[in-house]
């Protein structure tokens, strides 16, 4: 007697034994080959997967709650580097507030120098259209 389970339910010429082979062997290349291109990934751009990973990390981090002993430990810190930064931030905006009024350079200046420019820009492009438009009519 011969076991008739494979041939009665077979679509194609192909058994459902075959199928999950080759379903298992076709996943199974699949990770492989992912696997394949990960690695050559990592080889061409470490620092891309640097920064995955730090981001990564960084997600994860920011959907954790905070302890009691994080709150503890990095609160004061974070004080401290929070005064840093805004001291260090003050003391630049001022400094260069101030070099940029010894050089003559203000926001009203600025502004005007930025205009007189667009003007330029502006009649060069329609000098440049019209000498286009220009040689297109003598071409003709």
């Amino acid at each position: 007697m011969t076991d008739t389970r494979d041939t009665e339910s077979s679509i194609g010429g192909t058994t459902p034994r075959q199928r999950a082979i080759e379903a298992y062997e076709s996943a199974r290349g699949s990770v492989s080959d992912a696997g394949r291109q990960a690695v050559e990934t990592l080889t061409e751009a470490p620092l891309i997967a640097l920064a995955g990973g730090l981001a990564a990390g960084a997600l994860i981090a920011a959907l954790l709650p905070r302890t009691e002993t994080e709150d503890r430990l990095v609160q004061p810190r974070a004080r401290r580097v929070r005064k840093s930064v805004e001291a260090a931030a003050s003391a630049a905006r001022q400094t260069g507030g101030q070099r940029l009024g010894e050089l003559g350079l203000n926001r009203e200046k600025g502004e005007q120098t930025i205009r007189d420019l667009l003007d330029r820009v502006t009649d060069a492009a329609k000098a440049s259209a019209q000498a286009a438009a220009d040689a297109a009519k003598t071409a003709n």
